[in-house]
């Protein structure tokens, strides 16, 4: 391999600036090569051919891509990228390191617990895994919601955080342990289409649900790496490389398209994963900071 093929290949994916724009990094480059040389005692003549500092073809190719490529944006005269990752790349991914993750089903008679940051503090959730079980909210001022179990079709009535005595109402248990979702990407986009809320096409509102089903219920490693794959189907997504969580955490976003006729306000819903883990964090307005499964309500892990 010749240098210059070499070259092309280790700068073939850094876009080029105009020639303007190059010159503080030429001259940054030419003014290492000047140092290379004066510091080194090898003869002038066995420095020739790219032979500077001993590096070769390759150390010489390291050094143009780092110039081009890794210099800051502001010293070569370059914008930033606002969103050059692949969404469908960082979905995939996602789905693999889901599969990685150990499968601990949790029993019936436990909880999920879910703790989050949003712009008014910190709540903490207690669900009932199978829905039959009281659970509880607890509100950054301090505040609980009950949450009434639903036990042979029938769940307590509240007003505030006490119980009104001999007012029940009907129900339907919520299960958190959705062992019943599909495990294939093709079962889980036709249960997304058809169970999503907000309208036909409104891929944000599906976003939401996608969102929500990675945060607030258990599902196995199969059912979770089918629920991102399915989610790298929906068009127009966005991949933001520099995205961060409601607690401040930066990761990789994924941002759901808006729907036609959407007003100027409208703000699409970004969907936040960890960079180096490529597990799901949450969205820009709300961060898991905690799951776990425990034995009762107000255990924490």
């Amino acid at each position: 391999m010749d240098e210059l093929q070499l070259i092309a290949e280790r700068t073939g994916s850094v876009p080029l600036a105009e020639s303007a724009a190059l010159g503080a990094a030429r001259a940054r480059l030419m003014t290492e090569i000047a140092a290379a040389e004066t510091e080194n005692v090898v003869p002038l003549r066995k420095r020739r051919h790219w032979g500077w500092i001993g590096a070769g073809a390759a150390g010489l190719a390291a050094a143009i891509t780092a110039v081009v490529a890794l210099a800051p944006v502001e010293k070569v005269g370059l914008e930033p990228p606002t969103a050059v990752a692949d969404p469908v790349v960082v979905l995939r991914t996602a789905a693999a390191a889901a599969l990685g993750a150990p499968d601990q089903s949790p029993r019936p008679d436990q909880f999920l617990y879910r703790k989050v940051q949003e712009a008014g503090g910190v709540t903490e959730a207690w669900y009932s895994v199978d829905g039959t079980r009281d659970g509880l909210i607890r509100m950054p001022d301090g505040s609980v919601w009950p949450l009434p179990g639903c036990r042979d079709g029938k769940a307590q009535v509240y007003r505030g955080d006490k119980p009104v005595a001999g007012l029940m109402e009907p129900c339907v248990p919520e299960v958190r342990d959705r062992r019943d979702l599909p495990t294939d990407a093709d079962g889980m986009f036709a249960y997304l289409n058809a169970h999503h809320s907000g309208e036909e096409g409104d891929y944000n509102a599906m976003g939401k649900d996608i969102g929500e089903l990675a945060s607030g219920y258990h599902l196995s490693p199969a059912t979770r790496a089918a629920l991102y794959e399915a989610a790298a189907r929906i068009p127009r997504l966005r991949a933001l490389e520099n995205a961060r969580d409601a607690a401040g955490r930066p990761g990789v976003g994924i941002t759901w398209p808006l729907k036609p006729g959407d007003g100027p306000d409208a703000k699409p819903l970004t969907i936040v994963f960890a960079a180096d883990t490529f597990l799901f964090m949450g969205t820009e307005s709300t961060a898991v900071t905690a799951t776990a499964v425990v034995d009762k309500v107000d255990q924490r892990p």
